[in-house]
């Protein structure tokens, strides 16, 4: 199974942009496709997508039955689709997809080090269930924390409860920890590339620093580069 970050595009130039300043790298042209040697970010022109999740294996009739317990699936030509509680879409590709692409050990972009994806619900409980029920394994946190985090292969995942992130929290949103050092370094690094910054966060910080960001790339998709 192969799972990737989708996002769409206001104009497939602006993406490419914003992506390749940042120093990703792409390792398809059909779907389009790029890394920053963790994550895996499809780029979808279709004035259809949306931002989500796509998944990939030869059949999902069996998760399909599962999931109807939860959530209302749509059959479409390639597969499924769907929403996860915050309404973050998700699609089942009944489609191969075979990329020459190894995960490494660091992120190599400009963003610093990719932490996985984070969503913001508000049923916690049901999401971990979906997610659960698609494949994915809990690795950390619990409902009753008000956190969980996931994986499935190389694909990390983190759910959180409401009222847990005091800034603004774009469903879903890629996550770089780049520690209390490194991160204004980063962040000096996007601001000097002219990409615009959604918010600076201060709040964390007792000097009223910004020690925090968010971005978001053309098609909407956000970035937490964040301290930890």
């Amino acid at each position: 199974m192969k799972t990737l970050i989708h996002t769409p595009t206001n104009k497939l130039e602006n993406s490419l942009d914003f992506y390749q300043k940042l120093g990703l790298k792409q390792i398809s042209e059909a779907p389009i496709i790029f890394t920053d040697g963790k994550a895996v970010i499809e780029i979808n022109p279709d004035r259809f997508a949306r931002p989500g999740i796509k998944l990939y294996q030869h059949s999902w009739e069996k998760e399909a039955e599962a999931i109807k317990e939860i959530t209302a699936l749509s059959k479409y030509e390639t597969g499924y689709l769907l929403s996860d509680p915050s309404g973050v879409w998700i699609y089942l590709e009944e489609t191969e997809l075979t990329l020459n692409f190894e995960p490494s050990e660091q992120s190599f972009s400009t963003l610093g080090n990719y932490a996985g994806l984070s969503i913001e619900t508000t049923d916690i409980q049901r999401a971990t269930d979906l997610y659960e029920k698609l494949g994915f394994t809990q690795i950390a946190g619990a409902v009753d924390q008000g956190f969980v985090s996931l994986t499935l292969g190389d694909f990390g995942l983190n759910l959180m409860r409401p009222l847990m992130c005091p800034h603004l929290f774009f469903n879903p949103s890629m996550t770089y920890f780049n520690g209390k050092i490194n991160n204004p370094i980063v962040i000096e690094s996007i601001r000097a590339l002219h990409i615009p910054i959604t918010e600076e966060i201060t709040h964390f910080n007792q000097e009223g620093i910004v020690d925090n960001i968010i971005v978001r790339d053309p098609g909407g998709y956000g970035f937490f580069i964040f301290n930890d």
